[in-house]
C-alpha cells in the first residue's frame, strides 16, 4: 500500500453501561487530510477480544446495508485501526477498553 491517509484529532464519546458490556466501546470521529472529518464511527470489542472499527452504514426499505464511508481495502482499514487505536493509547496499554 502507498502511504495510509494520516489520521489526526481522534475523539472517542464512551458508550453508556449496557452498551459496553455487549461490546460497544463508544463513538469515534476523526480527521483525515484533505479537510475531512469522519463521524460516526464506532469502536467495537469483537468475541473473541479484539477491538475493531465498524464503519457508518444505511439500510434500504428491504434491510440492506449500504456503507457510507469504508476502507477500500483490509490493509487501509488496519492501518486506520492502527492509528485510531494508538492515539487513543489503547496500543500502549493506556485506554480503558
Amino acid at each position: 500500500m502507498a502511504n495510509p491517509p494520516r489520521i489526526t484529532r481522534v475523539r472517542l464519546v464512551p458508550a453508556p453501561g449496557q452498551d459496553r458490556e455487549k461490546g460497544l466501546i463508544g463513538w469515534l470521529s476523526f480527521r483525515l487530510p484533505g479537510g475531512l472529518l469522519i463521524d460516526g464511527v464506532t469502536l467495537r470489542r469483537t468475541l473473541d477480544g479484539r477491538l475493531a472499527l465498524s464503519f457508518p452504514a444505511r439500510r434500504d426499505g428491504r434491510g440492506a446495508e449500504h456503507p457510507i464511508l469504508r476502507p477500500v481495502s483490509a490493509e487501509v482499514r488496519a492501518a486506520i485501526e492502527r492509528q485510531v487505536l494508538e492515539q487513543l493509547g489503547y496500543l500502549n496499554g493506556e485506554g480503558a477498553a
